[in-house]
């Protein structure tokens, strides 16, 4: 197998020899070049087309994030991991919007550098088999095959109730429409789903992924845990550490699995830019994209729009305005900043909601007439959930027409 060839960019000689070092006894990856500022990175990055790159955030003419827009538009195939000494959230958001594909802080062991640039490469070798073109007759079908709809909740701002409004969901489809709907909790260091639905998380995600390499749907059918509403629920690991055993093919295999057995997937995520929240934003058909009435909040989800750009995940979003209430920040002037509608508001009722969570009863059920409950049911039609087959028709023929046109 050919090693994973790496590009080095930073601006300080003795950091670029010290990176080689580390990376001197990983037979599998090979530095290929060198590059000492941004605008170099870009020349050599084209000249040499590697899978990696390594690109530090702060070097003269053109700095790492400026470098990483340009490669990422003109190299897509090349996966890029920012360095910086800065381990700021505001940091990683801009390396994310650039198109990097993780974000290391310095300084870095040996094994956390050749992991990260194996990770990396191995996710972006499976977006580069979706990005190639598949025979006329795959595309002219695949969007007649049964596909279920994946509907992530994501905000990168913790406390807005995301969770809350991924759990309910998931129960109000099942109640709703009596189709097969599973909620799968991707918040892997601090998942409530089991707690706020009350069930016994005897198996979780972490269980699963230890079971066999290769999963199928009669395995994880047995670690799909039913709930009351007819839901079938896969929890999160049961403690932080245990979230180092997911991966992003891991993620990637499960959600393939439950989008052929399941009418309806419900992925909730943790607060976070990470390789498995990627993995799930460009997988899923919807994205929920959840907001109070706060500055702060509304900082990280205009944040979150400029990355989905980058990520050509724009068209999936859907602004929900969770705690609607007559403080904070007026609906117009939310959606004037963030430049788009808001989708669906969900009111503030901090009593029917906290109720709901220490009885572990989802409010969809225990209080289905509650103004809440009926704007969680308004967002099953809000989120245009019956426009995902029309998109994926017309994607196919699109893809298809291109290709018969394209030599």
């Amino acid at each position: 197998m050919a090693p994973i060839r790496v590009l080095i960019a930073d601006d300080i000689a003795t950091t670029r020899e010290d990176i080689k070092r580390l990376l001197y006894f990983e037979d599998d990856i090979e530095v290929v070049g060198e590059a000492g500022d941004g605008h170099e990175a870009v020349s050599i990055a084209e000249e040499l087309k590697p899978d990696v790159i390594l690109m530090d955030i702060n070097m003269p003419r053109l700095d790492g994030i400026g470098a990483t827009e340009q490669i990422s538009v003109n190299l897509p195939q090349c996966a890029i991991i920012i360095i910086s000494i800065q381990g700021e959230q505001e940091y990683l958001r801009k390396a994310m919007a650039a198109g990097a594909r993780e974000y290391l802080v310095k300084p870095f062991s040996a094994n956390e550098l050749a992991n990260a640039i194996r990770r990396v490469n191995e996710s972006q070798k499976r977006r580069n088999m979706n990005l190639a073109p598949q025979m006329p007759s795959n595309a002219s079908q695949g969007f007649k095959q049964k596909r279920g709809k994946i509907i992530a909740f994501f905000c990168t701002k913790g406390g807005v109730g995301k969770t809350t409004l991924a759990c309910n969901l998931a129960v109000a489809l099942a109640q709703e429409t009596g189709k097969k709907v599973a909620l799968l909790d991707l918040d892997l260091t601090a998942g409530d789903a089991a707690v706020m639905l009350n069930i016994n998380a005897r198996n979780t995600i972490a269980d699963l992924v230890q079971e066999q390499d290769v999963m199928d749907f009669q395995l994880v059918d047995v670690f799909l845990i039913p709930h009351l509403s007819g839901a079938r629920v896969l929890p999160a690991p049961l403690s932080p550490e245990q979230a180092e055993l997911i991966h992003p093919p891991h993620v990637e295999q499960l959600l393939k699995i439950l989008r052929e057995n399941f009418d309806y997937v419900i992925a909730d995520t943790a607060p976070l830019y990470s390789d498995i929240n990627l993995e799930v934003l460009e997988a899923c058909d919807r994205i929920a994209l959840v907001l109070n009435q706060d500055l702060t909040t509304l900082k990280h989800v205009k944040t979150a729009l400029d990355i989905m750009k980058t990520l050509n995940c724009e068209s999936k979003v859907r602004i929900i305005l969770n705690q609607q209430s007559n403080e904070g920040l007026k609906v117009k002037e939310v959606e004037k900043t963030l430049n788009t509608a808001i989708t669906a508001a969900v009111p503030d009722d901090g009593k029917t909601v906290q109720s709901a969570i220490n009885k572990g009863v989802p409010f969809v059920m225990g209080q289905p007439y509650a103004k809440v409950s009926a704007a969680v049911k308004d967002m099953i039609g809000l989120l245009d959930l019956a426009k995902v087959d029309e998109g994926r028709e017309a994607a196919a023929k699109k893809s298809f027409v291109t290709r018969m046109f394209s030599f």
